[in-house]
């Protein structure tokens, strides 16, 4: 298995030794498509940086429901709050969307590379922040009963994160299943496909199956909201 630090742009700073220094103390995983990987409220005191695969971390509603917070990829990782404070457990779970191989940090390995890469720490903590923004944001979207808002923000999430560039607009591999979608923009899959429907009829997209979108224009969908 090649550097999993390599892969993390938080890690982009450090010297090829250092890189092997990390390397040394990192733990390999491996989980099956639909295996948990951190149950919410578990004592966890590592960081998981994703080699390769996808994660989504949820949290159950009060009514039971599935609720998407965060889709991640390659190159990115997650428990790093459990990383700067003492806390309960974790305030998420995390579920592999496909086969996902993870690299596993224990807290005392990366204190001891924060105290050596201070800056390391400025990075982390840049991107709690954009975690912090993005939940505010999926709240707000949330908030909103329009639901052509809610897909418009989720397309261009998806677009961002998923989408590869091609000269007929950006195409995006669906990470998630249309039930999922459900889940996460809090519309129903009858409403999602009639609005997909109505978005490709505008020649804003093209349905290809159920597995890709082919986005036209992104900042079409980047500026609805």
């Amino acid at each position: 298995m090649d550097y999993c630090a390599k892969r993390v742009p938080i890690f982009y700073s450090l010297s090829n030794k250092e890189i092997e220094k990390i390397t040394k103390k990192v733990q390999h995983l491996y989980f099956k498509k639909g295996q948990l990987l951190v149950a919410e409220g578990e004592y966890a005191d590592s960081l998981y940086i994703i080699h390769s695969g996808k994660v989504k971390l949820i949290k159950l509603t009060v009514h039971g429901k599935e609720q998407i917070l965060h889709l991640l990829t390659n190159g990115d990782f997650f428990g790093e709050r459990n990383l700067f404070a003492n806390t309960e457990g974790n305030n998420f779970s995390a579920y592999a969307m496909e086969d996902t191989k993870i690299c596993l940090l224990l807290k005392k390995d990366f204190d001891e590379m924060m105290i050596a890469n201070p800056e390391i720490s400025i990075k982390i903590l840049k991107t709690i922040m954009d975690r912090l923004s993005h939940t505010e944001d999926l709240a707000k979207i949330l908030a909103t009963k329009d639901p052509e808002v809610r897909i418009a923000h989720l397309l261009d999430e998806f677009c961002a994160k998923f989408g590869t560039i091609t000269e007929k607009g950006v195409l995006i591999d669906l990470p998630i299943t249309r039930e999922e979608i459900s889940n996460y923009v809090g519309l129903t899959r009858e409403t999602i496909s009639r609005k997909l429907s109505k978005f490709a009829d505008m020649d804003l997209l093209t349905l290809i199956g159920n597995k890709q979108i082919l986005v036209k224009n992104q900042k079409i969908f980047s500026e609805w909201f």
